[in-house]
């Protein structure tokens, strides 16, 4: 493998996330144990901020595609740079963050580029030179492992599962402008937020999530005002959001996202195996249910057994406290 790795880095809203500081964190640590190098791409929404944030991170260079016709995201542009720098800069691999941007783009990368992709990947390590990946498979059953035969190894990591390292804000970091065609048969003229300011459940370190046990739509109240106490996004089981009680982006679970914050609590949950492959790497969790039996205690750090229209309000009551003395 060449020891040139290279991370997309995704900036929204002017901000750069997290799974991209990430990514080049977990290049980083590769590189360095393979004397190589992390260069950085930053599409469409290049700032100084954003540049320093890699450096600071691990990327020995960050490329920039400016092109006003980059400033929204499009698969095909998007694409068309991401793989003009794996290829000028002769890469071995690229690490691109599971989010919803990066599952558009890489296997677009994979296919211009003619490398092999490894989705979703919980942990990445170096064999003889080339990289070797664990991910969950089977509804988290199984952790899998795989390699590659193709001599590009493209792989997307999975958010809030990669550590970050410790910046450096000193660090020298080469910053480079590109150009790539932008043309693409279809043209992004503009994107709409949905009004709300919803926390990103995949990159939230703290997730509230509320199941059938809450017996009614106007009781995910108790949910809402646990998450914002605790600064934490609002999740949702499959059944609650099949009865229409929350849209489906609070969905957590199989079909729909997969999160790993370092602490879940979920309120209300029986734990089915649905909604058990979707949160089941979180670092802690925490689950509150009046059923003792319910399958979510037996993957549960702490559990507690009792009435959640109780407990969930004194635990808010807790949090509001907690916060309010270290403001």
């Amino acid at each position: 493998m060449s020891n040139t790795i290279v991370t997309f880095a995704e900036v929204r809203g002017g901000t750069l996330r997290r799974p991209s500081l990430e990514a080049v964190s977990e290049a980083r640590r590769i590189a360095d144990a393979s004397a190589g190098r992390v260069v950085s791409v930053l599409v469409g929404a290049a700032n100084e901020a954003a540049t320093k944030s890699l450096g600071a991170h691990g990327a020995d260079k960050v490329i920039c595609f400016a092109a006003g016709a980059l400033s929204s995201y499009s698969s095909e542009s998007y694409a068309r740079a991401l793989s003009k720098a794996v290829e000028s800069e002769g890469a071995g691999a690229v690490l691109i963050p599971y989010t919803a941007m990066g599952k558009d783009l890489a296997p677009r990368v994979a296919f211009l580029t003619g490398g092999g992709l490894v989705s979703d990947c919980s942990s990445l390590e170096l064999a003889e030179g080339r990289l070797v990946a664990k991910r969950a498979q089977y509804s988290g059953k199984f952790i899998s492992t795989f390699g590659w035969k193709t001599k590009l190894q493209i792989a997307t990591l999975r958010p809030n599962v990669f550590a970050l390292t410790t910046p450096a804000p000193d660090r020298a970091c080469e910053v480079a402008q590109a150009e790539v065609d932008a043309a693409a048969r279809a043209r992004v003229r503009e994107f709409r937020a949905k009004e709300g300011g919803k926390k990103e459940l995949a990159e939230a370190q703290i997730i509230v999530s509320g199941g059938r046990g809450l017996k009614a739509a106007e009781h995910y109240k108790l949910i809402e005002d646990l998450g914002n106490a605790m600064g934490g996004a609002l999740g949702a089981s499959r059944a609650i959001v099949d009865d229409g009680w929350v849209g489906h982006s609070f969905q957590v679970g199989q079909t729909g996202k997969t999160v790993s914050p370092t602490l879940y609590v979920a309120c209300g949950i029986s734990g089915a195996i649905q909604h058990l492959a979707g949160m089941s790497s979180s670092r802690v969790i925490v689950a509150i249910n009046k059923d003792p039996e319910a399958p979510i205690f037996k993957i549960a750090n702490y559990g507690i057994v009792g009435d959640l229209f109780e407990i969930v309000p004194a635990l808010t009551a807790e949090a509001k406290a907690h916060f309010a003395s270290r403001a």
